[in-house]
């Protein structure tokens, strides 16, 4: 009876062979991409065993299921194939491991069922996902039986019963490889292998930086499901539909019509005719018309096609969605592969956005402003041209040119100055970091201030770049490599941080005020700080307090990504929500780290918690005699 299920193992392999090649076939069609394949299967049980798993632990009813199904198919199938070799086909004991692997599955399944019925969650999709707990059952409860009957000597009629059941949930998982809810299982291995950001494997491992645009490319970014590289086609297919992304995207919260995981299903269906009618999970907020239109070589955006633009710029690049993705998914990457198409190659982006990139490529900074006014704030610091060197470069950033962003630039050189800190300023040199254009897809005009900036860098001698903004923070230092600038670069509140722990600023701790820290996706998510801000807000003595969601789960604040600019309308705005969050905790400061959400956190209307900057609350703490008092907040 074993054997018996050893061949329906192997039917069941031949059939999700026959289903699945109709895919291999499209994810071959994208464009070539390198996988060292040796070092991504040598790497896959550690991604799927602990990567994967970390993720999907986050909801431990779901972990101690997906262990208990999963496992318990793999080990049962594997027990049952052995049982095909001659001297194992008869033993009792073999039957006996393969019913209690069984077992398992068969409790991950009523795990599974209890989770669907009689409610299913709104994040998790329906359609044939509801079917799948009755096809698991029938696999492990037939297989149960049959297995069972041969290890405890039952009468034969409960193994055969048992059988005719198993194959009817296996064959069935194994058809639904093709187009349903297994394609994920076989997908998904695959695309972990494959996966083309091996280094966000492993302890503590961070690989966030977009990858550079080759400008003489005869096609600059990806117009069709075929402009993509294969292994990110496969990518899409191995989404099983579990909705984190979406619980967690703040474009969805804020009803913009945006939902990364119906977007990366389109995305899936982007590859056939037909579009995406099967369908069944929450939809793109207040959806806007398309036609529908899909195909290999058919435009993926556009009224005309699969996916609406507004759906595209919708998207604030928090990768929220893609730290909550237990398949690795990068749907920034996506997105942002698209956007580039847009904007390079059609031209067709959001009216403010393209003001913005205008002034980029006309004056090297998004708001026009001359180079020369970015050290308004406080004209008296020091300049590297005037100095040659410093032991610091303070990156300054867009920001400087706003009247919010200059409070908190004064409070960092004042804390600068008071720590006898050896820093300059490009000044008029600086030009902007090229983020706003790189994520709005102009790669194109990023990479010519990125060359700009790194040539300007190279001339002057100086330890570290010390900046307040986690957008420049990221990108000298994680994307500019790539284009042969490698710089160490530091946030403030982490410099700031060093500072109070050397001795170097002496702070007098506050009286417990109640303070709740906001982290910037670019701080927390893409460069994984989160513990120097709170230990600096420690030392300052405040009662701090943590959001719901906080660190590397934190919601954005709405500002990245060039969404402000984007301005696609949903039901509330982002900083709303955020805010909203901050007054739950009752704090009646926000402690923000970031130019950027300062901006989108302050123009939230209404009564709220007051929002200072990290540097400004540590230039209130400072002892009176290392600087002169100043207005913070004026």
């Amino acid at each position: 009876m074993t054997a018996a299920l050893g061949l329906l193992v192997l039917l069941m392999v031949l059939v999700a062979a026959l289903r699945l090649w109709p895919r291999v076939r499209l994810w071959r069609a994208g464009t070539p991409a390198p996988v060292d394949w040796r070092a991504g299967l040598l790497a896959l049980p550690g991604r799927y065993l602990h990567d994967v798993h970390a993720v999907v632990a986050r909801d431990p009813y779901a972990a101690r299921m997906h262990a208990a199904v999963a496992g318990g198919l793999i080990a049962a199938c594997a027990l049952a194939a052995l049982a095909l070799l001659p001297p194992l086909g008869a033993s009792r004991v073999l039957a006996g491991l393969d019913a209690l692997a069984f077992l398992l599955m068969l409790a991950g399944t009523v795990a599974v069922g209890a989770r669907r019925y009689p409610a299913r969650p709104q994040r998790l999709s329906g359609g044939a996902f509801q079917v799948l707990p009755f096809l698991l059952l029938g696999l492990a409860l037939g297989g149960l039986l049959a297995a069972g009957t041969h290890a405890l000597a039952l009468p034969p009629a409960i193994g055969w019963s048992g059988l005719a059941l198993a194959a009817v949930g296996g064959l069935g998982l194994a058809w639904s490889v093709g187009a349903g809810p297994m394609r994920h299982a076989v997908a998904g291995a695959t695309w972990l292998a494959a996966h083309p950001r091996p280094a966000r494997f492993g302890h503590d491992r961070r690989d966030t930086a977009l990858r550079p645009l080759a400008l003489d490319a005869e096609k600059l970014g990806a117009e069709t499901p075929a402009d993509f590289t294969w292994n990110t086609l496969l990518s899409f297919d191995a989404c099983i539909q579990c909705g984190r992304c979406e619980a967690a995207c703040p474009a969805f919260a804020a009803g913009q019509p945006l939902n990364p995981k119906r977007l990366v299903q389109d995305l899936a269906a982007a590859m056939t005719p037909g579009g995406n009618t099967t369908y069944a999970g929450s939809p793109y907020p207040h959806a806007r018309p398309v036609a529908g239109t899909s195909g290999l070589h058919a435009p993926v955006i556009g009224e005309g096609a699969l996916v609406h633009p507004d759906t595209l710029w919708s998207c604030t690049t928090c990768r929220a969605c893609v730290a909550e993705c237990p398949m690795m998914i990068e749907h920034v990457d996506a997105i942002v592969d698209l956007r580039r198409f847009q904007t390079l190659e059609r031209g067709a982006v959001p009216p403010h956005a393209e003001a913005a990139l205008a002034e980029l490529r006309g004056a090297d900074e998004p708001g026009g402003n001359p180079l020369g006014n970015r050290t308004d704030f406080a004209p008296d610091v020091p300049l590297m041209r005037e100095r040659g060197g410093a032991e610091i470069l303070l990156w300054l950033g867009t920001g400087a040119f706003d009247l919010r962003t200059g409070r908190t630039l004064r409070a960092l050189v004042q804390l600068l100055r008071a720590a006898k800190v050896d820093f300059a300023v490009l000044g008029e040199e600086e030009r902007d970091c090229g983020d706003l254009a790189r994520r709005l897809g102009d790669e194109a005009t990023f990479q010519r201030l990125a060359r700009l900036n790194i040539e300007t860098l190279n001339r002057y001698r100086f330890r570290r770049i010390l900046t307040a903004d986690p957008h420049s923070l990221h990108t000298i230092r994680n994307e500019y490599p790539a284009l042969g600038g490698r710089f160490e670069v530091v946030h403030h509140t982490a410099f700031l941080d060093e500072l109070a722990a050397a001795g170097r600023l002496a702070l007098k701790p506050a009286g417990g005020e109640a303070v709740t820290f906001h982290d910037p996706c670019y701080l927390a998510r893409y460069n994984g700080e989160v513990d120097a801000p709170r230990r600096l807000l420690d030392r300052l003595g405040l009662e701090r307090r943590e959001m719901a969601r906080s660190g590397t789960r934190a919601l954005c604040c709405g500002g990245g990504g060039g969404a402000p600019l984007s301005d696609v309308a949903g039901e509330r705005r982002i900083p709303d929500i955020r805010m909203a969050q901050a007054a739950e905790t009752g704090a009646a400061l926000v402690a923000v780290a970031c130019p950027q959400c300062a901006v989108m956190l302050e123009g939230v209307a209404g009564e709220r918690p007051d929002v200072l900057d990290i540097a400004e609350l540590t230039l209130r703490a400072l002892v009176p005699a290392e600087a002169p008092r100043v207005a913070v907040g004026v």
